[in-house]
């Protein structure tokens, strides 16, 4: 199941660089807050497509459960339970606030995912029928 692979890393490396871009730089109400969170999912998308050969049906679901899973913690303000409210990091990583609309973004970004994967999919079974 171990499989490296350089360009879904150099995918995730782009994609966490753009992150890093939008926390740094953009402070507006749409891109920072819905469109990092879509972003986010395909982030982790694409890092474990990186180390693991697992089906990406399989493989988004993952990331999408993981991500419903951390914003789950962030209702019961794990956080603070936890004793990290004074880190920033733990603040910024984790979350602090619960959201509906983080729930969607996540479901938006793996069926973002799902698409492309599928296009990608359907283009090499053409190709291999030619």
């Amino acid at each position: 199941m171990f499989k490296f692979s350089r360009i879904n890393l150099a995918i995730a490396i782009l994609l966490f660089l753009i992150e890093v871009f939008i926390a740094l730089f953009i402070n507006d109400n749409i891109i920072r807050p819905y469109i990092g969170d879509v972003l986010v999912v395909i982030l982790l998308y694409y890092m474990a497509k990186s180390f693991f050969d697992f089906p990406p049906v399989k493989t988004a679901i993952a990331v999408l459960l993981f991500a419903y899973c951390i914003e789950t913690l962030q209702y019961f303000n794990i956080v603070r339970l936890l004793g990290l409210s004074h880190s920033k990091i733990a603040n910024i990583i984790i979350g602090t606030h619960f959201s509906w609309i983080d729930i969607l973004a996540y479901t938006v970004g793996t069926a973002i995912i799902l698409t492309v994967e599928n296009f990608k999919r359907t283009k090499n079974t053409r190709m291999t029928m030619n």
